[in-house]
């Protein structure tokens, strides 16, 4: 399904940032200068397009057209993903307030910032694994044909009319400067 292609495509975009996000992570765990406000600007990129735009697309719409073809809401796979998703909200959340405070000269927020960005990537990197290789190969499998229109015409919707137009371009662009920062790059290579 074209569908599950899209949300997969976008987890290579996210991959790109939980790597800058482990690197800039570690580096300031090693004591390397790191600005807090990168960690400010990654949770921008989750909440507007990891969250915002892609887990939007998978609650809204994927999800909700699985359930109508047979998995269940609760107990199994996509509910599972669900709690993940709001696992990852919560280190998001706790990430920027760290961050916040960091920037304004709080140092002892530091670890709690590096605490909440490894536990983030940890959680993501075997959320979308579980994603690619079982949920969303069920996906493919449950929605009957006639459905993928609808599922992409969904995605559309998010994409368009949800999160606002160009806001997509934005968050790939957000991702090319926080993965060239964190891996010393220049931006745009």
């Amino acid at each position: 399904m074209q569908a599950t292609k899209i949300l997969s495509q976008e987890h290579r975009v996210i991959e790109g940032v939980l790597e800058a996000l482990q690197t800039a992570a570690q580096s300031a765990g090693e004591g390397v200068y790191v600005r807090p406000a990168f960690f400010s600007e990654a949770a921008d990129f989750i909440r507007g397009f990891a969250d915002g735009c892609h887990h939007h697309k998978e609650e809204g719409v994927l999800f909700k057209m699985m359930v109508e073809n047979g998995v269940p809401a609760q107990g199994g796979p996509v509910g599972v993903m669900l709690n993940e998703h709001e696992l990852g909200r919560q280190y998001t959340r706790g990430m920027r307030a760290a961050a916040e405070s960091w920037a304004q000269g709080d140092e002892s927020a530091r670890p709690a910032v590096i605490e909440n960005a490894l536990g983030y990537v940890g959680l993501l990197r075997q959320h979308i694994l579980k994603e690619d290789n079982l949920l969303f190969p069920m996906a493919d499998r449950v929605i009957q044909a006639d459905k993928h229109a609808v599922v992409l015409a969904g995605f559309e919707r998010v994409e368009h009319e949800e999160t606002g137009e160009g806001l997509h371009e934005k968050y790939l662009a957000l991702a090319e400067r926080l993965r060239a920062e964190a891996l010393g790059l220049p931006i745009g290579k």
